[in-house]
C-alpha cells in the first residue's frame, strides 16, 4: 500500500499554520484540481488527497491526534477513516468555498464593455469649452424584440432539461467515492429557457450593433490627454447587467502664442533695448482679447509679469489660472549707420557713469 504524504505537505503549509492559512491553501488547491480547470487524469485523486488532508487539519481534535501519531490508526484516532469517505465532490465543495460551482447555473449579469473614442479641439476651444459630435458603433438591445431574442408576440419557454434553473447536477460513483458536479445546462446554455421562435432581426441574440452619433460636451479648461466620460453610452450589458460607458480622449492642438502649465498660460513678450530701459505700456494678447501691460523702466530680460485670472478656467472648480508674461529684450543683430552712431554715443555716456570709469 503506498505511503501517504504528510498532510501539511499536501496542502503546502507549515506545521504551525493557522486555521485560516489551512483553509486558504485548500481553497487554492480545490480550485486548481476542479475539472473545469484541470483535465488531467490525476486531478480527482489529487483533489481527494487535498480534501482528506483538509478534513483532518481543519478539525482541532483530529489535527492534534495527527500531530502526535501521524497516519497510524487513522480510523480510530481521527474519528473516521477515508476508505469509505463519501463527499459531494467538486460541485458542493465549490458551492461551500466559492459561492457556487464554476460554470454552473444561470449566467450572472455582465456589465457592457466600455467604448473609447478621440477628438481634437483647438487651444481656444479648450479654453472656452465646446460641443462635438462623436460617431460610435456600439452593441444595443434589439429594437424589434426589446432584447428578449424571441419573435415579437412569442415568449421563451422554460427548459425541460434543467426545469428553468439553468444548471444540472451529475452524480458519479468511482473508487474514490461518490462525486457530484454541477454544470451549466447544455440544452439552454445556462439560460433556464429556450427560444423556440427567434427574432428575425437579431437571430435570437437579443442584441445587435448600431451606429450612433453622440454629442459630447467638452468642459472649459480641459487639458490635452484628458478624457470625458459619457455614462451609460457604451455597450449594453447582458443578463440584466448595466451598460458600459463611453470615454472620449481629448487632444488639444498647440497655440502659436501661448503655452500651458496646469491652468496657467505663458506668453513671451519681446521689447527692444530702449523700451526696456525707458519703460513702456504695451498691448498684450490674452485668451479674452488684448490688455495693456506696463513694463517699468529698467526692466531686465527674464522678468515675469502676472496677469491674474487671464489663464485657463479650472475644470473642477470656479475661477481661472493666470497668464504669465515673460519679458525678452531683443538685441538688434544689424544696425544702420545712424543707429550705430546713436548707440556708440549712448555707450560713451553710460561708460562715463559706470563705476569703473570713475
Amino acid at each position: 500500500m503506498p505511503t501517504k504524504r504528510d498532510y501539511y505537505e499536501v496542502l503546502g503549509v507549515p506545521r504551525n499554520a493557522t486555521d485560516e492559512e489551512i483553509k486558504k491553501a485548500f481553497r487554492k488547491l480545490a480550485f486548481k484540481y476542479h475539472p473545469d480547470h484541470n483535465s488531467d487524469q490525476d486531478a480527482a485523486e489529487n483533489f481527494k488527497e487535498c480534501n482528506e488532508a483538509y478534513q483532518v487539519l481543519c478539525d482541532p481534535d483530529r489535527r492534534e491526534a495527527y500531530d502526535r501519531y501521524g497516519h497510524r490508526d487513522g480510523e480510530g484516532m481521527y474519528g473516521r477513516g477515508f476508505e469509505g469517505f463519501e463527499f459531494n465532490g467538486f460541485g458542493d465543495i465549490f458551492e461551500a468555498f466559492f459561492g457556487g460551482a464554476t460554470g454552473a447555473g444561470r449566467q450572472t449579469p455582465q456589465r457592457g464593455a466600455n467604448l473609447h473614442s478621440q477628438i481634437t479641439v483647438s487651444f481656444e476651444e479648450a479654453a472656452r469649452g465646446t460641443e462635438r459630435e462623436v460617431p460610435v458603433t456600439r452593441i444595443e438591445n434589439c429594437a424589434n424584440c426589446q432584447g428578449t431574442g424571441a419573435k415579437p408576440g412569442s415568449k421563451p419557454t422554460r427548459c425541460s432539461n434543467c426545469n428553468g434553473t439553468g444548471r444540472v447536477r451529475r452524480v458519479e460513483q468511482s473508487i474514490f467515492g461518490r462525486f457530484s458536479s454541477v454544470s451549466a445546462c447544455r440544452q439552454c446554455r445556462g439560460e433556464g429557457f429556450i427560444i423556440t421562435e427567434p427574432c428575425s432581426e437579431c437571430k435570437g441574440t437579443g442584441q445587435g450593433k448600431k451606429r450612433r452619433t453622440l454629442k459630447v460636451k467638452i468642459p472649459a479648461g480641459i487639458a490635452d490627454g484628458l478624457q470625458v466620460r459619457l455614462s451609460g453610452e457604451g455597450n449594453v450589458g447582458s443578463k440584466g447587467g448595466s451598460t458600459g460607458d463611453l470615454y472620449v480622449a481629448v487632444t488639444v492642438t498647440p497655440h502659436t502664442l501661448f503655452s500651458r502649465e496646469g491652468d496657467d498660460i505663458y506668453y513671451r513678450l519681446v521689447v527692444n533695448i530702449a523700451q526696456a530701459a525707458l519703460g513702456v505700456e504695451i498691448a498684450v494678447p490674452t485668451l479674452n482679447g488684448e490688455t495693456k501691460l506696463k513694463v517699468p523702466a529698467g526692466s531686465q530680460a527674464g522678468t515675469m509679469f502676472r496677469l491674474k485670472g487671464q489663464g485657463m478656467p479650472h475644470v473642477e472648480r470656479s475661477g481661472r489660472g493666470d497668464q504669465l508674461v515673460n519679458l525678452f529684450v531683443a538685441v538688434p543683430e544689424k544696425l544702420n549707420r545712424e543707429q550705430r552712431a546713436l548707440l556708440e554715443k549712448l555707450s560713451l555716456v553710460l561708460d562715463g557713469e559706470s563705476p569703473s570709469a570713475k
